[in-house]
């Protein structure tokens, strides 16, 4: 019994990092422009733009945290952020990828140097 009051006063915080680094660095990326559009977009409560105290958003340099004091899913997360590639054509040249459990990093796509090169051949 003791236990079980012990679990249910804990809060469950989830804490997500997003990387931007290799594409803010080549200046393709905005880190401040997509932490206001995070702030817009993620929905607490069926409601967008309501983060409260519940979300709240970090942008350090080219590294995003999210710490929600609710359930929060990683899977939303990059859902948000292929959202936002979308919506600013960079989808064709980055894709957002799962490194770890709490991270996700930006990473731009890896084009065949050996499928250019017989193309060129023939």
């Amino acid at each position: 019994m003791a236990l079980e009051k012990e679990k249910k006063s804990k809060k469950s915080n989830c804490k997500f990092n997003l990387d931007l680094t290799h594409p803010a660095e080549d200046g393709i990326f905005d880190s401040g422009n997509f932490e206001q559009f995070l702030q817009e977009k993620v929905k607490v409560n069926e409601k967008t733009g309501n983060l409260g105290n519940v979300v709240h958003i970090e942008c350090f340099r080219n590294k995003i945290t999210v710490v929600s004091e609710k359930e929060f899913f990683k899977r939303y997360l990059k859902y948000l952020t292929k959202k936002y590639l979308k919506k600013n054509n960079l989808c064709d040249c980055l894709r957002v990828v799962s490194s770890d459990k709490e991270t996700c990093e930006l990473r731009h796509f890896q084009i065949s140097q050996d499928k250019v090169g017989s193309e060129s051949e023939d």
